[in-house]
């Protein structure tokens, strides 16, 4: 009689939370991130330094120019986070059932990323693409704008005006890309929780700081070079004659070697890394706070 019988988590709710979960914790951290990202994708168009770039966004475009493409940016998360943070941890999961329990070893985890990211580069590319070209459409000359009015309005025109798998260009260097970063995101949060808590000791706010630290990093170096020949591939525009500047994201990565040397493919290193690990550690922490509320309303 003084038992307390244990809720029932039957249904769905128990597969479906990861990605609910890492979805929301992905568009509240794009809500902050925005502006930096925005300025990283005007300095790999070309556009100076963090500085000027700033400086003019604010003198031509006002603080709103700052937020332009946050519907995409929020699209994108809830597409692609969603796929890729629950893939890993069910895939994470379901590896460590295989393995009785016991902590997984890093080339296992960068598995389940590289896995998890290519899952959901190829469920969020079109937001992705939606998301560079209205972020880009300010850099150019006015005949040439396509004036995007937000995220649904980007992937109608994408739609009408070139075809369904349009939505997909530039999926290749997405998804390459997308492995990279999440190979370096997810890996080594998992692995940094493990060697905070186990073996340094630290509680719990410091583990989750110091792992999305190491996160945010790693996520920024092993993805920049992909991330600067995606942008090029996926903002590039034909010419008088009608042909494009790049054939593939292979020749755009060959062309670039030769013209800038391997530097030119770490160009807004700085401020990519200032709006990667800030994105990715308050994912984890919007994640662990979400997780936290959930436990306190038993689900």
């Amino acid at each position: 009689m003084g038992e307390e019988k244990p809720k029932p988590i039957g249904g769905v709710w128990p597969t479906v939370k990861p990605f609910v979960n890492g979805g929301a914790s992905g568009m509240l951290a794009t809500c902050v991130i925005q502006p930096i990202d925005m300025i990283k994708v005007r300095i790999q168009l070309g556009q100076g330094s963090a500085v000027s770039v700033t400086k003019n966004m604010l003198k031509n475009d006002g603080v709103g120019a700052f937020y332009k493409g946050l519907s995409a940016g929020l699209l994108r998360q809830a597409t692609y986070t969603t796929a890729r943070l629950g893939t890993f941890r069910i895939l994470t999961n379901k590896a460590l059932e295989a393995n009785e329990g016991k902590p997984l070893p890093l080339y296992q985890k960068a598995l389940c990323g590289l896995t998890a990211g290519a899952i959901g580069a190829c469920v969020g590319s079109p937001a992705d693409l939606a998301l560079i070209r209205m972020q880009a459409d300010a850099t150019l000359p006015l005949a040439q704008r396509r004036n995007y009015t937000n995220a649904f309005h980007a992937l109608y025109r994408i739609t009408a005006d070139e075809g369904v798998l349009a939505l997909w260009k530039g999926a290749g260097p997405t998804v390459v890309r997308a492995m990279a970063l999440n190979m370096g995101m997810l890996a080594s949060y998992d692995q940094s929780v493990e060697f905070f808590k186990d073996n340094l000791g630290f509680g719990e706010g410091a583990t989750i700081l110091g792992a999305s630290t190491v996160s945010g990093f790693f996520a920024a170096a092993c993805s920049l070079p992909f991330d600067y020949v995606k942008t090029q591939i996926q903002k590039m525009q034909p010419n008088a004659e009608g042909k494009y500047p790049y054939t593939g994201s292979l020749d755009c990565a060959m062309k670039t070697l030769k013209e800038g040397g391997p530097f030119k493919f770490y160009t807004g290193f700085p401020v990519y890394c200032v709006r990667i690990a800030p994105h990715v550690m308050m994912t984890w922490i919007f994640l662990n706070q979400i997780q936290k509320l959930e436990k306190k309303a038993g689900l």
